[in-house]
């Protein structure tokens, strides 16, 4: 390992995405659901929320209207799109997608997009992003947009380690919000029996206005599920990728925590859009600290046509995430064989019992050592064990049309209950 506990940064190029192309609206019969969210495609570094709704068009395009409001560039950008016509709808795939601007983003401008869209269905897609969840239901609120019916995923925003970061500004919100009769008549989204717990826990939502739709996978399967593809564990170094969004709900402090206490040579590569520069500050702080076995690498942020091929090399994926309601990079780490070590606050639970991994409490981190430390030892036929069933463990989840059924079921009943 040549002794190197020091951080390497490096910066790929940004690769292809979906291009938008200009589009005009049409309604053709198909029932018209209208979906605010702040980042889409082309976008890739703001994570799940991007993937979320571009699999939701991927399975239901063809059944619904699809029209999607969002911003006018990618998390952390200064500019907007060049490839998009900015506040005009241009056709993404099998979605319209509107992107706004910053002229656009305020309560005039949301109010006169929800009256001028002809739509059946309102879509939230977050319950503190007050752009795109605040200012349309505040619209509604004052009679100035057409109070249709509408749907709100908070997308794991009221798991206990996500609302703890923040908390006071958080509650705060939720306090005014609703005294100002905001998300009054509403009907609530819940990606798992867990967010169903959360929601209620935080804003005691009757049981009879949440349904439980998880989030889609990629309408597609992977192709390959490369767990044969991979090479085998050898002598090397044991190679972890840690992939989100560098800020404190994802806890790269806490595996940087575990890695301290490692006592054979790992290598860390890691790969996310700076979310938080104290945090990343912080991480630094702790990476430099490290022990001189552990190497630390950042790779930077890759865009999403790349996640898979760069998963499937390494021989760990690590996210001791704080709370996710699904975790897109979970899923293209276990399509492609990669075991996954990640915290119990996700959807993706008894890892261990399907041969796929572990999901472990934060207050053990003495386990999250554990495994690492057994991937570290395994032998070369087992830990192909270990990718195979992973992999066998992903395609049984992700072809479920329970899934795409359950989510195609929310829209149409709320329709045919509350037709506008």
């Amino acid at each position: 390992m040549g002794g190197q506990h020091s951080l390497m940064v490096n910066y790929p190029a940004d690769a292809g995405a979906e291009t938008p192309r200009s589009g005009t609206v049409a309604t053709d019969g198909r029932p018209i659901i209208l979906c605010f969210v702040a980042y889409y495609l082309p976008g890739y570094r703001s994570g799940g929320p991007v993937r979320t709704i571009a699999n939701f068009v991927d399975h239901l395009g063809d059944e619904f209207d699809i029209r999607i409001v969002t911003r006018d560039r990618d998390a952390l950008d200064t500019k907007p799109y060049s490839s998009v016509e900015i506040d005009a709808w241009n056709t993404v795939g099998k979605a319209q997608v509107f992107y706004a601007s910053g002229k656009t983003l305020n309560l005039r401008g949301i109010a006169k997009l929800l009256r001028e869209t002809p739509h059946n269905a309102l879509y939230l897609n977050s319950f503190f992003a007050f752009g795109f969840t605040g200012l349309p239901l505040l619209a509604r609120r004052l009679g100035i947009a057409p109070r249709n019916p509408c749907v709100i995923a908070p997308r794991g925003e009221f798991s206990q380690g996500a609302i703890a970061l923040k908390a006071r500004k958080k509650r705060l919100y939720m306090r005014v919000t609703r005294m100002m009769g905001l998300y009054s008549g509403l009907h609530w989204q819940a990606s798992s029996e867990f967010e169903v717990s959360d929601i209620q826990r935080e804003l005691d939502v009757p049981a009879e206005e949440i349904s439980v739709a998880p989030n889609l996978p990629p309408a597609i399967e992977p192709a390959g599920l490369g767990a044969a593809l991979h090479k085998p564990r050898g002598d090397g170094p044991l190679r972890l990728v840690f992939l989100s969004r560098i800020s404190p709900k994802k806890n790269l402090d806490f595996l940087l925590g575990v890695l301290k206490e490692v006592n054979f040579d790992v290598v860390l590569d890691i790969y996310g859009v700076v979310d938080d520069e104290d945090h990343w500050g912080y991480c630094k702080t702790l990476i430099a600290q490290l022990p001189a076995s552990v190497e630390v690498n950042y790779e930077g942020v890759i865009p999403h046509s790349k996640v898979s091929r760069v998963i499937a090399n390494y021989d760990l994926f690590v996210l001791p995430t704080r709370g996710e309601n699904y975790g897109h990079a979970i899923a293209e780490a276990l399509t492609q064989g990669t075991p996954v070590l990640i915290s119990d606050q996700t959807p993706w639970r008894d890892l261990e019992r399907y041969g796929a991994g572990w999901d472990l409490p934060l207050d053990k981190k003495y386990r999250f050592l554990d495994a690492i430390t057994r991937v570290n030892s395994m032998e070369r036929a087992d830990y192909l064990t270990l990718r195979q069933s992973t992999a066998d463990y992903a395609r049984r989840k992700l072809s479920d049309t329970l899934i795409v059924d359950s989510n195609r079921r929310l829209f149409n009943q709320l329709l045919a209950h509350r037709g506008p």
